[in-house]
């Protein structure tokens, strides 16, 4: 199933049977996350963290380094791919994008729960408000790797200001 460029009407969202035809979809949706509305990003987000508690955070942080790197990298591709089977530049159910960023935020912050659940909170609040130059990205890197970059980008602010939080003593 293809959509018509850049007019995926509500009624043409993407089906699990769809996703489940290549298994990029399956990976650019999320492992299904990217399906669930609303707020497939914040699902997205949700998966990761679960990912990250499963498997992800178990790694070395070597190893972790080097996830991130391929999951990044993969994720341009897979991202890419996706839009361009959807003919939608950056489809809001693509959400690997949100998985990759959470994972950085997560290897970046301690490994308390109430750490990790903050990291969760303000890389939702950095991805959806896209202060600059997280905007910028957003609207200057095109194709796989725009859809991805932005994310990073929002994620590092929220490690910043979690770090912040913690030196002015309202994080533990």
């Amino acid at each position: 199933m293809t959509f018509p460029k850049n007019a995926l009407p509500d009624s043409s969202r993407p089906t699990l049977a769809w996703m489940l035809a290549r298994p990029e979809r399956i990976v650019g949706f999320g492992l299904g996350s990217g399906l669930i509305h609303p707020a497939p990003g914040t699902w997205g987000t949700l998966m990761g963290w679960l990912l990250w508690w499963l498997f992800v955070g178990r790694l070395p942080g070597g190893w972790v380094f080097a996830v991130l790197v391929v999951a990044f990298a993969g994720g341009c591709w897979v991202a890419q791919r996706c839009s361009d089977d959807l003919g939608v530049a950056d489809f809001g159910g693509i959400n690997w994008d949100e998985i990759v960023a959470i994972w950085l935020v997560l290897w970046l912050l301690p490994s308390t729960f109430w750490m990790q659940a903050a990291g969760v909170v303000l890389f939702r609040v950095f991805d959806i408000l896209k202060p600059a130059p997280v905007s910028w990205l957003d609207r200057n890197c095109k194709g796989g790797f725009g859809i991805m970059i932005d994310d990073i980008a929002a994620a590092l602010y929220a490690v910043l200001v979690a770090w912040l939080l913690i030196r002015w003593g309202v994080l533990p």
